[in-house]
């Protein structure tokens, strides 16, 4: 199994582009990742060429995770134990999506098996990526029970 990144624009912020290859970094020590960074199409329809162009990096065999305020929302624990079902089930690949600022289109909403909120709150996209990549490593070191989860 593997994790496979897909976000629209670049980490502009240097200091979150930092602390989000650093848990990549960590992360990969437990599963192989992958980044496919997409153009931010920009504009007022923007997010209908975002999503085609989304739709067209997936897998069609992918297990697709979108993110999004409306979604699902896991504590540590529940996401540690999703990401155990997935390596259980024998899942090849586990495609997580973050669109750009005008959010998702429909097509990519409804390709995702999964739609995950991080949280309530309203966060940048940037943010966003620190936050999922952060807490995909602390659900493996759950899963392995090393003392990062406490």
């Amino acid at each position: 199994m593997h994790f496979r990144f897909i976000w629209v624009g670049k980490t502009r912020e240097a200091n979150l582009r930092g602390l989000i290859d650093e848990y990549l970094q960590r992360l990969g020590r437990f599963i192989r990742c992958e980044i496919s960074e997409l153009r931010d199409a920009g504009g007022s329809d923007g997010s209908a060429d975002e999503g085609r162009r989304i739709i067209a990096a997936l897998r069609p065999s992918s297990i697709v995770v979108a993110l999004e305020v409306t979604g699902r929302q896991w504590d540590s624990h529940e996401l540690a134990a999703q990401v155990e079902e997935w390596q259980v089930s024998g899942a090849k690949e586990i495609a997580f999506i973050i669109g750009g600022p005008t959010g998702l289109a429909e097509e990519v909403r409804d390709r995702a098996n999964i739609r995950w909120s991080l949280s309530r709150l309203t966060l940048t996209h940037e943010m966003a990526r620190l936050l999922m990549a952060e807490q995909l490593y602390r659900a493996f070191t759950i899963i392995r029970g090393l003392p990062y989860q406490k």
